[in-house]
């Protein structure tokens, strides 16, 4: 079993900059791709962005194009969150999520537990 932890969020004003880790432990021999989800308060839990094991493929929903990125150091156990151009509506708890497969599949293995980042205006 894989166990993850977010860390990196804040408080920043809009135009500022984040970068949110997800450090996994346990059995992370296992290749799985990794995705972050946000959740602002009432409303659901959206994905955000993913990343396949290798690295070399990605995804993010449209209102963070351009403005996040997200990568993985393997050797490290460890995935990334750049947050650039903040906005306030990116105001939320932020997860990661372990996939079962080495692509995005969306068969969730394991969440952390949430890191807060709130964007002033």
């Amino acid at each position: 079993q894989v166990q993850l932890v977010e860390s990196g969020g804040g408080l920043v004003q809009a135009g500022d900059s984040l970068r949110l880790s997800c450090a996994a432990s346990g059995r992370t021999s296992s290749r799985y791709a990794m995705g972050w989800f946000r959740q602002a308060p009432g409303k659901e839990r959206e994905l955000v962005a993913t990343i396949s094991w290798s690295g070399g493929t990605t995804y993010y929903t449209d209102s963070v194009k351009g403005r996040f990125t997200i990568s993985r150091d393997n050797a490290k156990n460890t995935v990334y969150l750049q947050m650039n151009s903040l906005k306030p509506e990116d105001t939320a708890v932020y997860y990661c999520a372990a996939d079962r497969k080495a692509y995005w599949s969306g068969y969730l293995e394991v969440w952390g537990q949430g890191t807060l980042v709130t964007v002033s205006s």
